[in-house]
């Protein structure tokens, strides 16, 4: 079995590498990972500063039911409950960044991870769902960074990938998505407990709807093979 194992690891090693390949060359699987990594940045971030300025995560849940009473538990470790914040909005700016998002994306796994055991293991009605769909979300991201995150498990690992470079359309498309991330952060904070005037809460959830569409409509124009 110990003779194997390293032919096993290889053979599963190519057929990442081809997937990850005929994947990179997709533009409409740019895009999704592109927004992939936003959702997960929009997730993440403004949850985690609430953590990181010492606020309640959710001070409407009665402290009599399990996920009320674990979430208080956390807020009294003080120390604790911070480095949880800092940790998820660390993780969600590393994302973003293509320099760093291969070390987001492992971050973010290990403790999306952490927080569906969580999920499934007290009761928290159906929000084992939402933190399934961003575990597989962040295993995703994990794939596609696979190029750069395969060494960890070889200790030499076979020839660099020469990998298909796909870039959004232009200045205007990226500026749809520059748009939806900020709109997004200002929205997701508003749901986190950022008291702002109402237009402001109207303006910024028009403009996450405007970027949703108006990116689908890119994605679906260059969803063509890169050539």
């Amino acid at each position: 079995m110990r003779k194997n194992t390293p032919t096993t690891m290889h053979t599963l090693d190519q057929f990442l590498c081809r997937l990850l390949l005929w994947a990179k060359s997709q533009p409409l699987l740019y895009r999704f990972t592109l927004g992939t990594k936003i959702l997960l940045a929009l997730g993440f971030i403004p949850t985690g500063a609430v953590k990181l300025m010492g606020l309640r995560f959710a001070p409407n849940l009665s402290t009599q039911s399990e996920a009320g009473s674990l979430f208080e538990i956390l807020y009294q470790s003080t120390y604790y409950w911070a480095f949880l914040g800092l940790a998820q909005v660390l993780a969600g700016l590393l994302i973003l960044w293509e320099r760093s998002s291969a070390l987001g994306a492992v971050l973010f796994a290990a403790i999306i991870s952490n927080i569906f055991l969580i999920t499934v293991s007290y009761e928290f009605s159906y929000t084992w769902v939402v933190s399934l769909s961003m575990l597989l979300a962040a295993f995703w991201l994990i794939f596609w960074e696979w190029a750069r995150i395969r060494p960890l498990f070889f200790a030499q690992a076979p020839a660099t990938l020469h990998l298909p470079q796909v870039q959004l359309s232009g200045i205007w498309e990226k500026g749809i998505y520059a748009t939806g991330l900020v709109a997004g952060l200002v929205f997701c904070s508003i749901l986190r407990g950022l008291v702002v005037p109402m237009p402001v809460v109207y303006v910024s959830l028009l403009l996450c709807l405007l970027a949703l569409l108006l990116s689908l409509a890119f994605g679906i124009r260059y969803r063509k093979r890169l050539t």
